[in-house]
């Protein structure tokens, strides 16, 4: 929609002024009411302030007419965060009975322009919850094609899992997750997600089924790129609930000790490690030799306690928390 009188419509036709229209000849403009003295008042464009002054004349009365509804777009394609505009634009088309499939071309057009803007979010979902599981195959289609060009967009993602949940379409979803993280192992949204997949998705089994072969996934990534801390806190989220079954997997303990032999300073195994010698874990001897060699190269120094010996290590790796490490190492040590 144009949003100046001296430019032409999409339909190439030139933009009239809904005071020349004779569809809106029986209507009496309603001005925006800021007081006989606005303190600061806002330099409209006359454009917008006639388009906006018919739409208000009509959302007063109420008119649920083909007429309103045109009305409310062009208002729209003025200023697509109009929350009240989009209200009214929803009344009008469960008054007139309208073509939703139509309606959800018209949003998404306005969406690709301003995919962050809340109040189109909320008239898709709206839409798809009007249509049903029909659409749920373009809603995803549409939610990948805004994250292909913004892979962290909260609205996409927040849509997106509602459709999965709401109207389905399950089944490529752990594929699409497998990759995005293989364009970007760094995607936190993607880590998410397939998370949400693997807990919630009713065609895999849930975690208990999942985890053996999403510890494997997620190990290799580790290893790939131990300073991912998506993939690390993946790793803790699939043990959600169970740390004795954390403690007992001898892949998580393999995994830390894996990285520090490469990295001595890697705060995320190390934090990991601390937790797992919190739960209970019994390290091995390989593990033991290899912290008490970074907490102090001194051979024959040791340490009686591995836990806080890791949190010493800490202190010095992660200054930014070191407060933190140094409460945490009276804990242990009371």
């Amino acid at each position: 929609m144009s949003s100046s009188s001296g430019e032409e419509e999409e339909g190439g036709e030139e933009w009239v002024p809904p005071s020349r229209r004779p569809e809106l000849a029986d209507v009496t403009p309603l001005p925006q009411g800021d007081g006989p003295c606005p303190v600061v008042a806002i330099a409209y464009r006359d454009d917008f302030r006639e388009v906006m002054d018919y739409f208000r004349a009509l959302y007063a009365a109420g008119e649920r007419s083909p007429r309103a509804l045109r009305l409310t777009a062009e208002a729209i394609g003025l200023n697509p965060g109009n929350y009240t505009v989009w209200h009214f634009r929803r009344v009008v088309l469960e008054a007139l009975d309208a073509d939703l499939l139509q309606e959800i071309i018209f949003v998404d057009r306005i969406a690709e322009c301003n995919h962050k803007n809340y109040q189109v979010w909320h008239h898709k979902r709206w839409l798809a919850e009007k249509l049903g599981p029909e659409v749920a195959a373009s809603e995803h289609e549409f939610t990948r094609k805004i994250l292909d060009s913004d892979s962290k967009n909260y609205h996409a993602w927040s849509h997106r899992q509602w459709v999965l949940q709401a109207l389905g379409g399950w089944e490529s979803e752990l594929q699409y997750c497998n990759q995005l993280l293989e364009e970007d192992v760094f995607n936190n949204s993607a880590w998410n997600q397939r998370y949400l997949v693997v807990t919630q998705s009713p065609i895999l089994g849930g975690l208990v089924a999942m985890r053996d072969s999403e510890v494997d996934y997620t190990v290799e990534a580790i290893m790939a790129n131990p300073q991912n801390e998506s993939s690390w806190r993946y790793l803790r989220g699939l043990y959600k609930g169970d740390n004795n079954l954390l403690v007992a997997d001898d892949r998580i303990s393999d995994v830390c000790l894996k990285v520090l032999n490469n990295d001595s300073a890697c705060v995320f195994a190390l934090g990991l490690l601390l937790d797992l010698l919190r739960l209970g874990l019994h390290p091995s001897d390989e593990l033991k030799g290899t912290i008490e060699a970074i907490n102090n190269p001194d051979p024959g120094a040791g340490h009686a306690d591995l836990a806080i010996a890791v949190c010493s290590i800490l202190q010095r790796c992660d200054p930014l928390r070191i407060n933190y490490w140094s409460w945490y190492q009276t804990t242990l040590s009371s």
